[in-house]
């Protein structure tokens, strides 16, 4: 039986939403599990109180990012 998929997505001017299932590792070796089906937010802007998670601060400090992925043949 294969896993379901992780996905990760940018929102725009926003966090970085997750789907597990993954395992997230901060820099003092906390880890965070997020089962199948979970989503997470994840600080893209750098202003959360609660890195690695978005506590929404993006929108309070007017966080622009609306950034396209390029697709790898043309970086």
């Amino acid at each position: 039986m294969s896993e379901p998929p992780v996905v990760i997505k940018t929102v725009d001017n926003g966090p970085y939403q997750v789907k597990g299932p993954v395992k997230v590792v901060d820099h003092e070796n906390n880890v965070y599990e997020l089962g199948p089906g979970r989503t997470r937010l994840l600080c893209r802007c750098g202003l959360s109180a609660k890195k690695p998670f978005c506590d929404g601060s993006h929108a309070r400090e007017g966080f622009t990012a609306a950034d396209r992925a390029t697709p790898a043949e043309t970086q």
